[in-house]
């Protein structure tokens, strides 16, 4: 078993990415926003999709797909961006991540958490915790470790070419959305149910 399997019961938020569902442990996890406008930047990686105003601090948002190594995240109604809390260069910082939509919330008990296979993911096996079977059964929930995929020098690089933190952002229009709008949530919780709507 991994080093980085976890040895007592914890909380993941899971998510999806291509199709493929992906987690993250709750703590990590701030809140999660509908995607509305994000302002582009000049000069990033293609990985970030520029920043977003949250209530009047600018928060850096990360395409996760593009960041793995797939393509592009599609925009739709379901498309939300997850706030999360990672260290970069010592110091906690706070992102956004695009996904494609919220899973559910994944309580995991010691014992519960495979090791990741040493090929055939999706992803570098360095960026994951471990995998654990999905309510399903037929298919695997992939757990991310965030300080891996976001504390690179190669992120830290990025985030400095981004405004400060404490300044706010007037963003332009952003491009439309596929269906319109998702349901805005100020603080986390189970979404089953948009896991369900997909279906």
């Amino acid at each position: 078993m991994s080093e980085n399997t976890p040895t007592a019961p914890t909380q993941y938020l899971s998510f999806f990415l291509a199709g493929e569902e992906y987690a993250l442990g709750i703590l990590q996890a701030r809140e999660i926003i509908e995607y509305d406008t994000v302002t582009r930047i000049p000069g990033v990686p293609a990985w970030v999709c520029g920043v977003c105003n949250l209530r009047g601090s600018v928060v850096p948002v990360i395409d996760l797909s593009v960041r793995l190594g797939m393509p592009p995240a599609t925009l739709s109604r379901w498309s939300c961006i997850v706030v999360v809390e990672v260290t970069l260069g010592g110091e906690r910082v706070v992102l956004g991540l695009l996904v494609d939509s919220i899973g559910q919330v994944i309580e995991l008990a010691a014992g519960e958490v495979a090791p990741p296979p040493g090929f055939g993911t999706p992803v570098k096996v360095n960026y994951l915790l471990g995998m654990v079977r999905s309510d399903a059964g037929r298919k695997f929930v992939l757990l991310l470790d965030l300080d891996k995929v976001l504390g690179s020098e190669e992120v830290l690089s990025a985030a400095a070419l981004l405004p400060p933190a404490e300044s706010s952002v007037q963003p332009p229009a952003s491009p439309p959305l596929e269906e319109g709008p998702r349901d805005s949530s100020d603080a986390l919780r189970p979404q089953a149910d948009a896991a369900a709507a997909r279906e």
